[in-house]
């Protein structure tokens, strides 16, 4: 009964603190997120066995350039976006053709962590500009995605689950959770489009249909992590809940993608 309420406390000052932080101002949004990206490094440093010292100058040394003082260069929000995708392609590879590993030295854990956790935040903190001037409501509107689909997958599947999902990785996971997790994410989606209308019906509903599929994997991508290093949780910060890895697995994976999505539109849009 204590752990319920802890946990549901640090869920509640979780949500609260994101929400807050995003509709206040840019300012504090990117900020908030810029804090969250640190600590993400350091707990995925933790799984990989990697020293933090350069891994977290790294994490600042991006965040200053690309986050906090962007520029808005189409040229290099793409090789952003290229090379996070990259590694997010090698990512769901690894995840579900089990291809041989070569040797895992420090460069490919650079490497990995640079296009897994550091640019993923990078395009989070752009994509309320994307389309000009600053609108939390996208990013509000993604988390809210993001918590009917996880809620659902969690109920359906507990409900009527009996077909594993990826049991290797995941073995909770069934694929009635997962489709009846996307089915609900959808029509939240629309719903959204009704009261955030900055986007039309048919960007939300494909916004929810693509952070639900990348953000599933995403989360299986971070358990498949956290069963190589043998652990349950990726950090401790959150009570009950884990780390911060642990709550903004699936958005920062799916983030990449969302980004490219939004590419095209304004790239068709502005040569419509």
């Amino acid at each position: 009964m204590r752990e319920s309420i802890i946990r549901t406390l640090s869920g509640i000052v979780y949500i609260l603190l994101l929400v807050s932080a995003t509709l206040y101002s840019e300012y504090t949004f990117s900020l908030l997120f810029g804090m969250f990206m640190l600590i993400c490094t350091v707990e995925f440093c933790k799984l990989i066995h990697l020293k933090n010292s350069v891994p977290i100058l790294l994490a600042l040394t991006s965040y200053v350039l690309f986050a906090f003082f962007h520029t808005g260069n189409p040229k290099t929000d793409a090789l952003l976006t290229l090379g996070a995708l990259f590694v997010s392609v090698n990512l769901i590879l690894d995840l579900f053709l089990e291809r041989v590993k070569p040797k895992n030295d420090n460069l490919s854990k650079y490497v990995t962590l640079f296009g897994y956790i550091i640019l993923p935040f990078v395009l989070l903190m752009k994509l309320p500009i994307i389309e000009g001037p600053y609108n939390p409501k996208i990013i509000i509107g993604v988390f809210i995605i993001i918590w009917i689909n996880d809620t659902f997958a969690y109920i359906v599947g507990k409900s009527i689950g009996k077909h594993k999902l990826l049991e290797r990785i995941s073995p909770k996971k069934t694929i009635e959770g997962f489709l009846g997790g996307l089915f609900f994410a959808m029509a939240g989606s629309y719903v959204l489009s009704l009261y955030f209308t900055s986007l039309s019906p048919i960007t939300w509903i494909a916004t929810g249909f693509i952070v639900c599929i990348f953000g599933t994997i995403g989360d299986l991508i971070e358990s498949k992590f956290k069963r190589q290093a043998g652990v349950k949780d990726s950090g401790k910060i959150m009570p009950g809940h884990g780390g911060i890895l642990d709550r903004l697995d699936s958005v920062i994976f799916a983030i990449p993608f969302l980004y490219l999505f939004y590419q095209i539109i304004n790239y068709v849009h502005t040569v419509s």
